[in-house]
Parts: C-alpha cells; sequence; structure tokens
C-alpha cells in the first residue's frame, strides 16, 4: 500500500511539474480592445434653436436630439464628434454665422460624448471672443478638444491629442480646409489644411507612441455625394505619412467609405470616410436630412494594434412639428425604427423620407458592413 502511495504521490509530482513547465513556456500575450464612433456635423440652425427654448422655464432642452441614440453613444469606449457651431453665447443663431445655447454643448457631453473636434469653417463665426468662449465652455464640461486653441503654447501641449483607453493609445489630429474667409487672431490657432504642416505633426504623433492615428477633417465639396480628387490626393498623402485611419466631415451629405491602400502595398488597406453626413441640422432635401455614425473596432495583441472592423450606424434626422409652430428634433438610427415602427409618430410624408435616407445610403455604402448595435441590443 505504502508503494502504491509512493507511486501516486510521484506521479501527481510530475504532472504538477509538467504543468508548471507548460505555463512557463507559453508566454501570456495582453489582448485588448476598443471601439471608437465618430459623428458627422452638429449643427445648431435657428429651426433647432426656437425648438429647443421653454419660454415658461426660459431655458433650452436638447434632450430630444440624443434620445433614441445616447445609448449606441454612451457604450463606445470613446465618441468623438463634430461641433460645428461656436458656443458663443447670445444672441443665439443658426445660419450663416452660428452660435447655440450651452445647453446643446451640455446635452452633448450627458449623451455619452467624449472628444469635439473644433476645426471647421464655423469656428470663427463669431469672432475672437465668441472662439474663445467656446473653448472655455467645453473645457468646462470636461470634453478632450482637438482643433482649436487659445495660443500656440496651448496647440503645442494639446495637439496631437493623445487618449489611452484599453491599454491602446490613440492620436488624434484635426484639420479644416478654411473659415469661410474669416481671418483669426492672434494668439488664437485654429489647424488648417497644410501639407507640410500635417506631415510634421503627424511626426510630432508618432514620438507619443501611439497604437494608432486618426486625422479627423474638414474637406470636400458640401452637397456633394462622391469625394473629389483633392480629397483623394489628401488621403493618399496622409495615409502614406503613416496615420491608420481618416475621417472627413463638411458635405452634409454622406459620401463614400473607401479602404485604401498604401503606395507599394497591396495587402493592407486604410480605412477612410470621405464624409460623415449631418448629425443633427434643419436641412431637410434629400441626402441631407440624415447621416451615419461611423464604428471603429479596434484590437491590441502584444504590441500589435489591428482594425478588426470599421462598420456604420446610419441614422435619420425626424423634424417633429409642434401645435404651437416649433419643432423638435430626434436622430433616429434606421435599425431602431424598423425594428418597433409603431413606438415613433411618424408622419406618412416622414415615413418616405426616412425610407428614401435609408434605401439611398445604404445603397451608396454597399462596401461597409452596417453595425449591429440594436439588433444585438434587443436579443
Amino acid at each position: 500500500m505504502k508503494r502504491l502511495l509512493s507511486l501516486t504521490y510521484a506521479l501527481f509530482l510530475l504532472i504538477v511539474s509538467i504543468q508548471i513547465k507548460a505555463e512557463d513556456t507559453i508566454p501570456v500575450i495582453d489582448t485588448n480592445s476598443l471601439t471608437l464612433i465618430f459623428a458627422g456635423d452638429i449643427m445648431g440652425h435657428d429651426t433647432q434653436i426656437e425648438g429647443a427654448y421653454n419660454s415658461v422655464t426660459q431655458s433650452y432642452n436638447y434632450e430630444p436630439v440624443f434620445r433614441y441614440i445616447s445609448d449606441y453613444i454612451s457604450d463606445a469606449d470613446i465618441a468623438i464628434g463634430n461641433l460645428e457651431v461656436t458656443l458663443a453665447g447670445p444672441p443665439y443663431k443658426g445660419y450663416p454665422q452660428f452660435s447655440s445655447p450651452d445647453a446643446l454643448a451640455e446635452e452633448i457631453k450627458k449623451a455619452g460624448f467624449d472628444i469635439l473636434v473644433t476645426a471647421n469653417n464655423h469656428a470663427l463665426d463669431r469672432g475672437e471672443a465668441g472662439f474663445i468662449r467656446t473653448l472655455d465652455m467645453l473645457d468646462s464640461l470636461g470634453f478632450y478638444r482637438a482643433g482649436t486653441y487659445r495660443d500656440s503654447l496651448e496647440q503645442a501641449s494639446i495637439h496631437p491629442l493623445i487618449i489611452e483607453k484599453n491599454s491602446i493609445r490613440i492620436a488624434l489630429l484635426n484639420y479644416t480646409y478654411g473659415t469661410n474667409g474669416l481671418k483669426i487672431k492672434p494668439p488664437s490657432r485654429i489647424n488648417r489644411i497644410d501639407t507640410s504642416i500635417i506631415a510634421s505633426e503627424i511626426n510630432k504623433a508618432k514620438l507619443a507612441n501611439p497604437d494608432f492615428i486618426i486625422v479627423f477633417i474638414h474637406w470636400g465639396n458640401e452637397y456633394q455625394r462622391e469625394e473629389n480628387l483633392n480629397q483623394k490626393n489628401l488621403a493618399d498623402f496622409i495615409l502614406n505619412k503613416g496615420v491608420d485611419a481618416i475621417i472627413g466631415s463638411h458635405p452634409h451629405v454622406v459620401q463614400p467609405i473607401r479602404f485604401m491602400h498604401l503606395q507599394g502595398d497591396t495587402l493592407n488597406t486604410y480605412p477612410v470616410v470621405f464624409s460623415l453626413g449631418n448629425f443633427v441640422s434643419n436641412q431637410r432635401a434629400q441626402y441631407k436630412d440624415g447621416g451615419i455614425v461611423s464604428e471603429l473596432h479596434l484590437s491590441k495583441i502584444g504590441q500589435k494594434t489591428q482594425v478588426d472592423s470599421l462598420n456604420y450606424m446610419p441614422y435619420w434626422v425626424w423634424r417633429q412639428d409642434r401645435p404651437d409652430g416649433k419643432s423638435n428634433f430626434y436622430v433616429v438610427p434606421l435599425v431602431r425604427y424598423e425594428s418597433d415602427p409603431d413606438a415613433f409618430e411618424l408622419l406618412p410624408e416622414d415615413i418616405y423620407r426616412l425610407n428614401r435616407f435609408a434605401t439611398d445610403t445604404r445603397k451608396h455604402l454597399k462596401n461597409v458592413r452596417e453595425s449591429g448595435y440594436y439588433s444585438k441590443s434587443e436579443e
């Protein structure tokens, strides 16, 4: 019996030894993932401002805008949007020189956005005072931001914007083609599209050892559903300087998503979203009354970061006219409406416009997978 016990104990020690050696010889590789979403032009036309105003409380309420999409925004690891208005204070005004109530930015924050890019053609709409007040308000609400700065020292300290989450380090750069002819006054700074400067700042971003570099850029021709030659050439230039993905805004309509190659490299592709379209606005014509959120899924295995997928979430902007002559605005994900149309009090004309936008957008982006967020959340 003792001999049997001894043999059993020896066998136990051998098994433990083998397990320890196996664990010693198989390295543990860290695996992390990150989901980033990018929203297009957050605008504030006169009808939007009027609709948000409550004459009884003398305050503004933008909660309806985000009611049907805030869960999606909040669930992303990092949510980024293009703020295409100033927060310059009253008098509040829409086109052509935007200034929206602070309540809009407050609701953007509540909805789950983490970063706002501010280099766009409306950044200087209310002059130097409006430019600075916008930055002050965004900072007071705790946003990360990119694109506009109080002075060269601030620009140098937070551009490129470096943000790390889930052990994945992201560098974000933001540029605009122009500012509607308005000139910035020193010491304020705005990132303008200039290939020599962009190349230099991409190199600066690399010094921060990011896992992934993204350029969010304001470019292209308004209301054109295809990217122009300048966008193609600039995208090619930026990617070949070492950027991993490009996100575009400004045309106010959805443009294609392309997966581009570097010069001399036919194996790897890099996503370029040429235009996200409007996130929210009072533009009601075909193609302008909705947009997409671009959904970028990254994974990092060891020291290598890769794009697992790039999907898109299409949505339509529902303007619900009220008996008082004003309107509520809602960003409505198409899948959310399609799964439960009775939850929305859409008029026949609304349904026609929503379905038209859905058909137009899905056909335009047939090479890209649509987000499965709402279908998963409802399982």
